[in-house]
């Protein structure tokens, strides 16, 4: 009698996974230019504060309160200040021309918008309104004081972080350096786009769409791909390429070959070359799934259906990606939003479903849950997150996961 082990839940699985994924050690320094999508190595800590200086918001006229304390005037404008200009003290009951972002200037406490005054000949200005102190100035330092640190480390840089980290003057910044990963598909069944028309694919061929979309995830995270191409399905093979992979690289990716059929050979090739200490998950789509060492690389192995790889990407190399480059933030957010499908038959493992959110504020569900479905992966825009054993009625609230989260 076989005696099978209990399917690892994902939360087990995904906790010993990132146990392994211990951030690299090695940084590197890159333009600001070029860094989105990296993980900052150290804080970034202003120099300065942003805006430098007390500057208008609007176009108008710098003005003094106290001088419109009696309604409407017409004043004198004395000086005209734009931006990347600075103006001379405002004198008493005059006004300074003024343009957004300009420097307020001293004596002035309160600037106009131009469309509640009126130029006059002369060089004169009639102020409608009465003005508040520090309407429509931008004060110093009210986005970044000196000292402070604008960006942490283990932050991943978005294009808007880049944009702060040059606006306090970084024109470089060191970075945790790329994940090397080597990618290749298992399965006689694989061919190529390009490689072979289709009308000249053999019965039960089919072309790796695997391998398009992992190594665009990949590239996504940041990684530097060497894509090892297609490996037979043959034993030998198998540990000649990760025997091959093991070589130069932080991680190797493997889709195929990790279920439990004489023609998957991803097991045995890995425990005779290293170690296997994960092995097929209580979640669907995606219960072949391997984690192991390979030499000094760590090794993870994804199943060949393709929604299955897909996934389990997200939900599990995702995050051991981020942490390898060392990221502070890796959990993905999901919200809670009404179901407006059925679910009338519980699933013993944990479910993720390909769902979209609809005009009505709920979730509709793809008809076609099938793991070899990879049309519903580009339909979707997120994943249920069901539990298992748990049905769900029309309105039921469930856990929604978008795929902009996991993507990015």
């Amino acid at each position: 009698m076989i005696l099978h082990k209990p399917l690892k839940p994902l939360d087990e699985a995904l906790a010993q996974l990132m146990d392994y994924a211990v951030a690299l050690p090695e940084l590197e320094v890159v333009s600001t230019f070029d860094a989105d999508g990296r993980v900052l190595a150290q804080d970034i800590v202003s120099t300065l504060q942003v805006p430098p200086q007390d500057n208008s918001s609007m176009d108008g006229y710098a003005v003094r309160c106290a001088d419109l304390l009696q309604g409407p005037q017409v004043l004198p404008v004395t000086q005209r200040i734009a931006a990347g200009t600075a103006g001379v003290a405002l004198a008493p009951f005059s006004a300074a021309r003024i343009f957004t972002g300009a420097p307020v200037p001293d004596g002035a406490d309160a600037v106009v918008m131009q469309e509640d005054c009126e130029a006059l000949a002369g060089e004169l200005v009639r102020i409608n309104v009465t003005a508040q102190a520090g309407q429509w100035i931008r004060r110093a330092g009210e986005d970044i004081s000196a000292g402070s640190v604008v960006l942490a480390k283990g932050a991943r840089l978005s294009p808007a972080a880049l944009g702060l980290a040059a606006s306090v003057g970084m024109a470089s910044l060191t970075v945790v350096r790329r994940p090397r990963v080597a990618l290749f598909s298992t399965g006689d069944e694989l061919v190529m786009p390009g490689d072979v028309a289709v009308q000249q694919m053999k019965p039960g061929s089919i072309y790796n769409s695997n391998r398009f979309f992992l190594r665009a995830l990949l590239q996504r995270l940041g990684c530097e791909v060497s894509d090892l191409g297609i490996v037979p399905d043959r034993l030998e093979a198998t540990v000649q390429a990760l025997e091959r992979a093991a070589h130069d690289h932080d991680l190797i990716l493997t889709s195929g070959g990790v279920s439990v059929g004489e023609e998957d050979h991803i097991k045995p090739a890995v425990q005779s070359l290293g170690t296997l200490d994960l092995w097929h998950l209580a979640i669907k789509p995606g219960k072949p799934f391997a984690y192991g060492r390979v030499q000094q690389a760590h090794f993870i192995g994804l199943p060949g259906n393709p929604v299955s790889s897909f996934v389990t990407f997200l939900l599990l190399v995702r995050p051991f990606l981020l942490q390898l480059q060392g990221a502070g933030q890796v959990a993905v957010k999901a919200i809670n939003m009404p179901a407006h499908f059925v679910l009338p038959k519980a699933d013993k493992r944990r479910e993720f479903m390909r769902a979209r959110r609809n005009a009505q504020g709920g979730l509709d569900l793809f008809a076609n849950q099938s793991s070899g479905v990879l049309t519903s992966a580009v339909w979707a825009d997120g994943l249920v997150d069901n539990p298992p054993g748990r049905t769900i009625a029309y309105g039921d609230m469930v856990r929604f996961i978008p795929l902009l989260e996991m993507l990015g």
